[in-house]
């Protein structure tokens, strides 16, 4: 497991990180993001109250898990 220290090394905030800044990291459209989280395809979210949030270490972590499949495939 990635640790946050090394999640920012990766270049990505040491903050959660909301929807729109997922849909920046990948360069796809919001309604791309939420349909992953509709068909838990994309990164793991958690709810704070009415706000979808990510954690950056689950994000560089899922992101890993996606290059490693693609490279196997």
């Amino acid at each position: 497991m990635a640790s946050a220290t090394e999640a920012l090394r990766a270049g990505l905030p040491d903050r959660y990180l909301t929807p729109e800044d997922v849909a920046a990291i990948f360069g796809v459209p919001l309604e791309t993001v939420y349909q992953w989280r509709k068909k838990r395809t994309g990164p793991p979210a958690f709810r704070v109250g009415r706000h979808l949030r990510y954690d950056p270490v689950a994000v560089h972590r899922w992101t890993a898990e996606r290059m490693a499949a693609d490279a196997a495939a």
